[in-house]
């Protein structure tokens, strides 16, 4: 797997990914007690508003971005996005009320709404072998994990040393560090996109229009229609994690505040060992077959889950929560760590940008729905109710991608590597020649000739 840090573009690239989600680790455990600070025991209303914010700028802002990233180049595009986000967290000390915290975080959301799409869709270019890049996205996904884990730790050990409002300075140290380690490499030039009236000659979409052109793009693929719902899935298991697993530790089972980071870390010990394995699995079958499966297993995970709410007490409810959150972990990671490849491979590369921003917006849109269930319903109709309702969740966006993403369409070989890792691109830019603009794709399965074609209005 470490082979690819041998690309030096690569490696400044992932070290400067590596070193913001510490900075923002830092700035999560600051804020939590900023909010305290400032509104005492309302301190979780202050924080479940800042993270609607934070979904609201990242189903937003993701789109747009993406039609902006064709007129700025992408290296400066996130360099100021990493200014940005520093600037922000250089700030957030010095607020005095509730409303500057959520005008700072929608600031911050909205730069990482441009530079985590901008960023992901130069990977592939920079990697074009599909062995590196599946190898890429597994060492994200073990950024994302250890950031969970490291981040943490870290907080609590400079907390013992100095006040809580000095841990935004190591987050304007992150961003920076990660503005320096892009600048100091080259970045692949962005494919052309074709002009935006094409033959026609008609006048250039606004990028309000052009933005949901990105999203039609997207919907248009019925593999990538299915990696919607698979996100779907994620989220239901995802957002019982994060919301309730203080409930379950403290109120269900009774234990102590100490064992809330341990059941979070088997969820983040699940996910990392997905995510070493991975790569090898991935060699040898295809991305269906370990996705539309742990879609299921998130389900099933799930309503195990509710069977253990419902049961009385006992010993062993402790280790099988630990059990189910390391599974929906591991599981989720198996979503997770493919999904590129499918974006990649069903994409012409003039289109990824607009591909990966649809995408991160539609993803986070998930998180958006699957939050208030996780924490709004359980609190209101009891964690069984909570449970069982992102079980069916989890299961509907399961047996979606299966009728979406049929295994024939799992065979096509990619025209850019030759592997059976995903359909060919439609319209593929080839040298000298534009893959055009984003409605002139259609999906394979149709079998229509690009040029000329539109998307269904």
């Amino acid at each position: 797997m470490l082979s690819v840090l041998r690309n030096r573009t690569y490696r400044h690239l992932l070290t400067a990914q590596v070193v913001a989600l510490a900075g923002t680790g830092l700035a999560t455990v600051a804020l939590g007690l900023l909010a305290y600070d400032l509104a005492g025991a309302s301190a979780g209303a202050v924080l479940g508003t800042a993270l609607a914010i934070k979904m609201a700028a990242y189903v937003g802002i993701a789109p747009v971005v993406a039609v902006l990233a064709h007129r700025i180049p992408r290296r400066r595009l996130l360099v100021a996005a990493d200014l940005a986000r520093a600037a922000v967290a250089l700030a957030l000390p010095f607020v005095t009320g509730v409303w500057q915290v959520y005008l700072l975080i929608f600031v911050l959301q909205a730069a990482s709404a441009t530079f985590t799409p901008a960023f992901q869709s130069v990977i592939p270019e920079v990697l074009p072998d599909e062995r590196d890049y599946t190898r890429a996205l597994s060492l994200s996904r073990l950024a994302y994990d250890t950031e969970s884990l490291v981040s943490p730790a870290l907080a609590a050990g400079l907390l013992a040393l100095v006040g809580y409002r000095w841990l935004f300075w190591g987050t304007v140290i992150g961003f920076l560090a990660s503005a320096v380690l892009v600048v100091s490499v080259v970045l692949p030039v962005a494919a052309a996109r074709g002009a935006a009236g094409g033959a026609r000659g008609s006048r250039a979409p606004s990028v309000a229009a052009r933005s949901l052109e990105g999203l039609r793009l997207f919907l248009s693929v019925p593999r990538l229609r299915a990696l919607l719902a698979l996100d779907l899935a994620v989220a239901a298991g995802g957002a019982m994690v994060i919301v309730n697993t203080v409930v379950y530790v403290r109120d269900q089972l009774g234990r102590p505040a100490g064992d809330v980071p341990i059941a979070l870390g088997a969820y983040g010990g699940g996910s990392m060992a997905v995510a070493l394995l991975l790569p090898r699995v991935l060699d040898r079958v295809a991305d269906r077959s370990v996705m539309v499966p742990a879609a299921f297993g998130i389900a099933g995970l799930l309503a195990a889950l509710a069977v253990l709410t419902s049961t009385g007490g006992g010993g062993w409810r402790w280790p099988a929560l630990l059990a189910v959150w390391a599974g929906l972990g591991a599981a989720g990671s198996l979503i997770l760590t493919p999904g590129g490849r499918l974006l990649r491979a069903a994409v012409p590369a003039a289109e990824l940008p607009a591909a990966f921003a649809a995408q991160f917006s539609l993803s986070h849109g998930c998180w958006l729905l699957a939050y208030p269930l996780a924490g709004w319903l359980g609190a209101t109709a009891g964690l069984p109710a909570a449970v069982l309702a992102l079980a069916v969740l989890a299961l509907a966006a399961a047996v979606l991608a299966v009728r979406a993403w049929r295994p024939a369409r799992d065979s096509r070989p990619d025209t850019a590597t030759g592997t059976a890792t995903g359909p060919a691109p439609v319209a593929a830019a080839r040298p000298g020649v534009s893959a055009g603009p984003a409605r002139a794709f259609r999906p394979v399965h149709r079998h229509r000739p690009a040029s000329g074609a539109s998307l269904p209005r």
